[in-house]
């Protein structure tokens, strides 16, 4: 099972996040299908929200949205607090050929735009508070240094992201997906951020290390060397949606009467595809009628 944990090392001035997404990622790309290249990018998208959101402590969703001119068109992932995460993108099979060094060309399927995230809290105690939504323009299109500029421009935090997805040509595609979030929080010793910053300079790579069994853990220790850290919490991770039939039927219904009545006298029923998880719900005759009674 994929997990997320997160802790604080040197007295508290340092965050820091782990989290291991390679089934999150796979299920992810089963459902849309996927090219290679934005199976890359939608995996660091789902990983980076699920750590951007490990360290919010108000929040009952947090959606981080890229709008660009690539042929990717744009992404989307949404993360919740109990680790489940979703996500799609408008153009699944947008496909450039790999970087002259044999990595994927994720910056040239975004190319410019911008970087959103829009945090929303208040649905659990029944309030609806206006969400915060910040913005920054994409510095890379990688996505771990979006995620970066992002939090050292709208929250004034220092922090270095590294995201990673590892595929191979056999299903399910992903040998290792997940990232890791290293913040400097005030009163950050200089010295012990020059330690970290060598240390995760000379690491070996993040999906090599996944890919032989690292846990998020294991992620911490090798990137934070001799520095010492405490794990705070542990999260189970797994791509979820919160779509259903009843969900279904209350989308058809927010047409009108008008339309669903046209609906059951041309098709005799509607279907309905969700957008975040690609599952088909489809409503026969007596849904539509049971709708239209409801009016």
């Amino acid at each position: 099972m994929d997990k997320l944990v997160h802790g604080t090392a040197a007295d508290g001035t340092i965050r820091v996040v782990a989290t291991i997404t390679t089934n999150t990622t796979a299920e992810a790309i089963r459902r849309h299908q996927t090219s290679p290249t934005v199976s890359a990018a939608l995996g660091r998208m789902l990983t980076g929200t699920l750590m951007l959101g490990a360290t919010l402590k108000d929040f009952d969703r947090l959606t981080s949205r890229i709008d660009c001119d690539g042929p990717v068109g744009g992404i989307i992932a949404e993360a919740n607090r109990t680790g489940g995460v979703r996500g799609y993108v408008r153009n699944p099979v947008a496909e450039l050929p790999a970087k002259s060094n044999g990595k994927f060309d994720v910056s040239g399927i975004i190319g410019s735009g911008t970087f959103y995230v829009m945090r929303e809290s208040g649905f659990e105690i029944g309030l609806h508070r206006e969400p915060y939504v910040g913005s920054v323009p994409i510095t890379s299109g990688e996505i771990a240094e979006d995620f970066a500029f992002y939090l050292a421009k709208s929250e004034q935090i220092p922090s270095a992201v590294m995201l990673g997805v590892l595929l191979n040509n056999v299903e399910p595609y992903v040998v290792a997906s997940g990232g890791v979030l290293v913040q400097m929080m005030p009163g950050a010793n200089e010295h012990i951020i020059t330690i970290i910053e060598d240390t995760i300079a000379n690491a070996p790579h993040l999906t090599s290390l996944i890919s032989e069994g690292a846990t998020p853990k294991d992620l911490l220790k090798t990137l934070l060397g001799v520095i010492e850290f405490e794990i705070m919490g542990e999260t189970p991770v797994e791509f979820t949606c919160s779509c259903s039939h009843d969900r279904a039927m209350a989308m058809i219904s927010s047409l009108g009467r008008t339309e669903v009545e046209s609906m059951l006298a041309e098709q005799n029923g509607a279907e309905m595809t969700c957008g975040f998880c690609n599952e088909n719900y489809v409503l026969n005759e007596s849904d539509l009628i049971r709708i239209i009674e409801n009016f």
